[in-house]
């Protein structure tokens, strides 16, 4: 328990621990914000009338196009077309026809509106028996809003091999890990507080982002656990030997960053490319974000029939990374020789 409390002390003072559990959870309430943002309001015009000076049937034309304001007194009609903050236009009557005053620090949209409207008005008999009919369209910013999201959620998953990577190459770099080896614990304590630490903060960091930019069901919810505990054990696992085998930090950042690079890009690729190759989808099976990344979309998109089949791909991935650093660390070679001793 005291080697486990001096890990998290020690995953305390790293300020790259810290900024790698935190990053996702930022990304994911920005991508909240941004996708809460309604944009189309972009396209609509705002006209500002003189109360009682323009007639009630222009006004209703004038709405066909966007908002009307209706301000009580010219003074306060000319106040509000030249603040600066507004993009309103200013119509009044002029003869049988109208006429549009703008402060002319407008959008260029805005300035050429106003000089279509007093035509578009002297015509607008000649479209009334004309009806547009305006086709729904797919919402693609909500679909790349999603898999924006998806992607965070897969980061913020696989930051255990990034705890436990950069953790276990600082305590080479400051002599902590000569400490170490000669603390009363055995070697299997110290690789499972490792894979309990990055383990631990991978599947917190994740289960925040995932609040944060996904609304799912209980049963999704459950999911999503699941497939979180899977990859965030499988990344504790990956981070594990690459401590192991970087000699510095440098050449740890640069192992990091292929992995991340591999992990985002590949299901990436899967999803928006390869999705029809069958051989090119199983072998991108090989990267575990591939599995986590395909189980999250099918859960946005209410879907759980895949589910499972991923979290199996990731307890696969669970026990390939175990077995290697066992292999590679040399537990491979004393469980051997036990095994010749007994028998």
């Amino acid at each position: 328990m005291k080697g486990l409390i001096y890990q998290l002390k020690s995953v305390r003072r790293d300020k790259f621990c810290i900024m790698s559990f935190l990053l996702p959870v930022i990304t994911a309430i920005a991508l909240n914000i941004a996708g809460s943002v309604d944009l189309s309001s972009l396209g609509e015009y705002y006209f500002c009338v003189i109360d009682g000076k323009v007639p009630a049937e222009t006004q209703k034309w004038l709405a066909g196009y966007g908002d009307v304001a209706v301000c009580a007194t010219r003074e306060e009609w000319l106040s509000a077309i030249n603040d600066p903050s507004t993009n309103l236009i200013g119509v009044e009557m002029e003869g049988d026809g109208i006429k549009t005053i703008i402060s002319g620090d407008e959008l260029k949209i805005w300035q050429q509106a106003a000089a279509t409207l007093p035509t578009l008005y002297e015509q607008r008999k000649m479209w009334d028996g004309i009806r547009i009919q305006t086709l729904d369209q797919p919402d693609v910013l909500k679909g790349f809003g999603y898999i924006f999201m998806a992607m965070t959620l897969v980061a913020a998953m696989f930051m255990g091999c990034t705890f436990n990577a950069m953790n276990i190459i600082s305590e080479k770099e400051e002599g902590v890990a000569l400490i170490n080896e000669i603390l009363p614990m055995t070697s299997g304590q110290y690789v499972f507080q490792k894979i309990f630490i990055g383990f631990a903060f991978g599947t917190l960091s994740a289960a925040a982002t995932a609040a944060v930019g996904f609304r799912l069901s209980p049963a999704g919810a459950a999911a999503m656990l699941a497939l979180t505990v899977l990859s965030s054990l499988t990344a504790a696992l990956a981070g594990l030997f690459i401590g192991r085998i970087s000699d510095g930090l440098m050449v740890g950042v640069v192992y990091i960053k292929v992995i991340m690079i591999v992990f985002i890009g590949v299901p990436l690729l899967k999803y928006l490319a390869v999705s029809g190759n069958e051989t090119l989808s199983y072998i991108c099976y090989l990267v575990p974000s591939s599995a986590a990344f395909e189980g999250i979309m099918d859960l946005v998109s209410g879907s759980t029939a895949g589910v499972g089949r991923d979290m199996a791909i990731l307890a696969v991935h669970c026990v390939f990374w175990f077995l290697l650093y066992l292999l590679t660390a040399g537990y491979g070679k004393r469980i051997i020789e036990k095994c010749r001793y007994r028998f």
